[in-house]
Protein backbone atom coordinates (compact mmCIF):
# COMPACT_ATOMS: atom_id res chain seq x y z
CA UNK A 1 0.00 0.00 0.00
CA UNK A 2 2.81 2.41 0.71
CA UNK A 3 4.24 2.36 -2.48
CA UNK A 4 1.00 3.27 -4.37
CA UNK A 5 0.64 5.40 -1.91
CA UNK A 6 3.94 6.89 -3.09
CA UNK A 7 2.99 6.66 -6.76
CA UNK A 8 -0.30 8.63 -5.74
CA UNK A 9 2.09 11.85 -4.04
CA UNK A 10 4.32 11.70 -7.16
CA UNK A 11 0.76 12.12 -9.46
CA UNK A 12 -0.25 14.91 -7.44
CA UNK A 13 3.35 16.38 -7.44
CA UNK A 14 3.42 16.31 -11.21
CA UNK A 15 0.06 17.89 -11.29
CA UNK A 16 1.16 20.82 -9.04
CA UNK A 17 -0.82 19.35 -5.93
CA UNK A 18 0.37 18.16 -2.55
CA UNK A 19 -0.29 14.80 -0.57
CA UNK A 20 -2.14 16.76 2.26
CA UNK A 21 -2.83 14.48 5.53
CA UNK A 22 -6.95 15.01 4.20
CA UNK A 23 -5.90 13.38 0.92
CA UNK A 24 -3.61 10.96 2.34
CA UNK A 25 -6.51 9.51 4.63
CA UNK A 26 -9.21 9.58 1.41
CA UNK A 27 -6.81 7.99 -0.44
CA UNK A 28 -6.07 5.21 2.52
CA UNK A 29 -9.81 4.56 2.41
CA UNK A 30 -9.92 3.96 -1.21
CA UNK A 31 -7.02 1.84 -1.25
CA UNK A 32 -8.36 -0.51 1.92
CA UNK A 33 -11.76 -0.52 0.29
CA UNK A 34 -10.34 -1.10 -3.21
CA UNK A 35 -13.31 -3.40 -3.88
CA UNK A 36 -16.27 -1.80 -2.51
CA UNK A 37 -17.30 0.95 -5.19
CA UNK A 38 -17.75 3.48 -2.10
CA UNK A 39 -19.69 6.62 -2.68
CA UNK A 40 -18.52 9.96 -0.98
CA UNK A 41 -20.66 9.35 1.93
CA UNK A 42 -19.12 5.95 2.65
CA UNK A 43 -15.76 7.70 2.08
CA UNK A 44 -16.63 10.04 4.56
CA UNK A 45 -17.71 7.99 7.17
CA UNK A 46 -14.17 5.53 7.01
CA UNK A 47 -11.97 8.81 6.86
CA UNK A 48 -13.74 10.33 9.76
CA UNK A 49 -12.49 7.11 12.02
CA UNK A 50 -8.68 7.71 11.08
CA UNK A 51 -8.98 11.18 11.06
CA UNK A 52 -11.89 13.17 12.80
CA UNK A 53 -11.43 16.71 11.85
CA UNK A 54 -12.23 15.88 8.21
CA UNK A 55 -15.31 17.50 7.05
CA UNK A 56 -17.26 15.94 4.59
CA UNK A 57 -16.50 19.09 1.70
CA UNK A 58 -12.62 18.39 1.86
CA UNK A 59 -13.57 14.69 1.39
CA UNK A 60 -15.54 15.61 -1.65
CA UNK A 61 -12.97 18.26 -3.13
CA UNK A 62 -10.75 15.36 -3.15
CA UNK A 63 -12.57 12.77 -4.70
CA UNK A 64 -13.62 15.45 -7.49
CA UNK A 65 -9.15 15.87 -7.91
CA UNK A 66 -8.56 12.73 -7.60
CA UNK A 67 -11.23 11.96 -10.45
CA UNK A 68 -10.05 15.06 -12.69
CA UNK A 69 -6.27 13.29 -12.10
CA UNK A 70 -7.17 10.16 -13.33
CA UNK A 71 -6.23 8.55 -9.94
CA UNK A 72 -10.12 7.11 -9.25
CA UNK A 73 -13.25 7.09 -11.40
CA UNK A 74 -15.91 8.26 -10.40
CA UNK A 75 -19.03 6.17 -11.88
CA UNK A 76 -22.74 5.99 -11.41
CA UNK A 77 -24.65 2.43 -12.11
CA UNK A 78 -28.12 4.00 -12.58
CA UNK A 79 -28.82 4.38 -8.71
CA UNK A 80 -28.00 8.13 -8.34
CA UNK A 81 -25.57 7.69 -6.32
CA UNK A 82 -22.08 8.59 -8.03
CA UNK A 83 -19.15 6.09 -6.54
CA UNK A 84 -15.09 6.06 -6.75
CA UNK A 85 -13.13 3.24 -7.83
CA UNK A 86 -9.34 3.85 -7.99
CA UNK A 87 -8.16 3.38 -11.39
CA UNK A 88 -6.41 0.50 -12.13
CA UNK A 89 -2.21 0.61 -11.74
CA UNK A 90 -0.91 0.78 -15.38
CA UNK A 91 -4.74 0.05 -16.89
CA UNK A 92 -5.08 2.39 -19.91
CA UNK A 93 -9.03 1.71 -19.88
CA UNK A 94 -11.33 2.15 -17.33
CA UNK A 95 -12.33 -1.63 -15.80
CA UNK A 96 -15.58 -3.13 -16.81
CA UNK A 97 -18.74 -4.00 -14.29
CA UNK A 98 -21.38 -6.50 -13.99
CA UNK A 99 -24.18 -5.36 -11.44
CA UNK A 100 -26.92 -7.40 -9.71
CA UNK A 101 -30.47 -5.92 -10.41
CA UNK A 102 -31.50 -8.24 -7.54
CA UNK A 103 -28.78 -8.42 -4.98
CA UNK A 104 -27.33 -5.49 -6.17
CA UNK A 105 -23.85 -6.71 -5.73
CA UNK A 106 -20.77 -4.86 -8.64
CA UNK A 107 -18.40 -6.99 -9.71
CA UNK A 108 -15.77 -6.23 -11.87
CA UNK A 109 -14.35 -7.23 -15.58
CA UNK A 110 -10.55 -6.53 -15.64
CA UNK A 111 -9.73 -7.55 -19.09
CA UNK A 112 -10.07 -4.75 -21.84
CA UNK A 113 -13.31 -6.39 -23.93
CA UNK A 114 -13.70 -3.40 -26.37
CA UNK A 115 -10.40 -3.24 -28.42
CA UNK A 116 -12.56 -4.37 -31.40
CA UNK A 117 -15.72 -1.90 -31.07
CA UNK A 118 -12.91 0.68 -30.11
CA UNK A 119 -11.39 0.22 -33.54
CA UNK A 120 -14.60 0.13 -35.74
CA UNK A 121 -15.75 3.27 -34.02
CA UNK A 122 -12.17 5.43 -34.41
CA UNK A 123 -12.36 4.02 -38.39
CA UNK A 124 -16.53 4.35 -39.07
CA UNK A 125 -17.00 7.56 -37.00
CA UNK A 126 -14.28 9.50 -36.97
CA UNK A 127 -14.22 9.44 -32.97
CA UNK A 128 -10.92 9.43 -31.09
CA UNK A 129 -11.41 7.32 -27.56
CA UNK A 130 -9.63 8.64 -25.27
CA UNK A 131 -11.42 6.07 -22.28
CA UNK A 132 -14.40 4.10 -22.24
CA UNK A 133 -16.90 2.06 -19.95
CA UNK A 134 -19.49 -0.60 -20.15
CA UNK A 135 -21.66 -1.76 -17.32
CA UNK A 136 -23.62 -4.81 -17.97
CA UNK A 137 -26.82 -4.54 -15.58
CA UNK A 138 -28.19 -8.39 -15.53
CA UNK A 139 -28.84 -11.22 -12.24
CA UNK A 140 -25.15 -12.06 -10.85
CA UNK A 141 -24.28 -15.92 -10.12
CA UNK A 142 -25.11 -15.95 -6.92
CA UNK A 143 -28.48 -15.09 -7.12
CA UNK A 144 -28.97 -17.37 -9.94
CA UNK A 145 -27.52 -20.20 -7.71
CA UNK A 146 -30.16 -18.91 -5.19
CA UNK A 147 -33.18 -19.10 -7.23
CA UNK A 148 -32.31 -22.59 -8.91
CA UNK A 149 -31.94 -23.82 -5.22
CA UNK A 150 -35.24 -22.09 -4.33
CA UNK A 151 -36.60 -23.43 -7.13
CA UNK A 152 -35.08 -27.31 -6.81
CA UNK A 153 -36.44 -26.79 -3.14
CA UNK A 154 -40.13 -26.34 -4.32
CA UNK A 155 -40.54 -28.99 -6.93
CA UNK A 156 -39.37 -31.55 -3.59
CA UNK A 157 -42.06 -29.96 -1.42
CA UNK A 158 -45.30 -30.65 -3.90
Amino acid sequence: MESRIDRIKKQLHSSSYKLTPQREATVRVLLENEEDHLSAEDVYLLVKEKAPEIGLATVYRTLELLTELKIVDKINFGDGVSRYDLRKEGAAHFHHHLVCIECGAVDEILEDLLGDVEAVVEDKYHFEIKDHRLTFHGICHRCQKKANEEAESSKSHV
